[in-house]
């Protein structure tokens, strides 16, 4: 059985809707009072230019009753091996223009290292596991996003 103490409040968003990083760490904020630690990440859409060309926007799509359950069993894997108090996972899909916030993790423990390493850990897992795919409209093209070979190897060391 959990007790108050040890046990880690979880919710996991998909949307369209832009997110107000501020708000969630408020809310957090307002539920508990018993962590010493916050760490977040925030991604969002670069204004790259690749060969002369910049970027319109990026189409993120997904698989809707798999991406959630994925996100939640990463963040389910992160609980079993930090204690944790909090995590909030928000990850749109949609069209996003560069300057677009794409996701946002937030993580809540005791001591700072253990919120760092489980918003590092899902990040790792959330960037070559979940079934989103991304694919950059430029003016004269558009073409899908690769998986990265340094991404896959970073989830070695977990």
């Amino acid at each position: 059985m959990e007790t108050e103490e040890n046990f880690c409040e979880l919710s996991v968003s998909v949307q369209e809707l832009d997110f107000d990083v501020q708000y969630e760490i408020d809310n957090i904020k307002r539920r508990k009072k018993n962590f010493g630690g916050l760490a977040s990440f925030l991604g969002q859409v670069r204004d790259s230019e690749e060969n002369d060309k910049t970027l319109l926007c990026l189409e993120l799509e997904h698989y809707p009753d798999m991406t959630e359950k994925e996100i939640v069993s990463i963040c389910n894997d992160a609980r079993g091996k930090w204690e944790l108090h909090d995590i909030r996972v928000i990850h749109r899909v949609g069209k996003l223009i560069p300057g677009d916030n794409i996701v946002l993790v937030l993580a809540t423990s005791f001591h700072r290292e253990e919120a760092f390493k489980a918003v590092e850990f899902i990040m790792d897992f959330l960037k070559s596991r979940v079934p989103i795919w991304k694919k950059e409209h430029y003016e004269s093209n558009s073409s899908w996003v690769k998986n990265k070979k340094s991404d896959e190897e970073l989830l070695s060391r977990w």
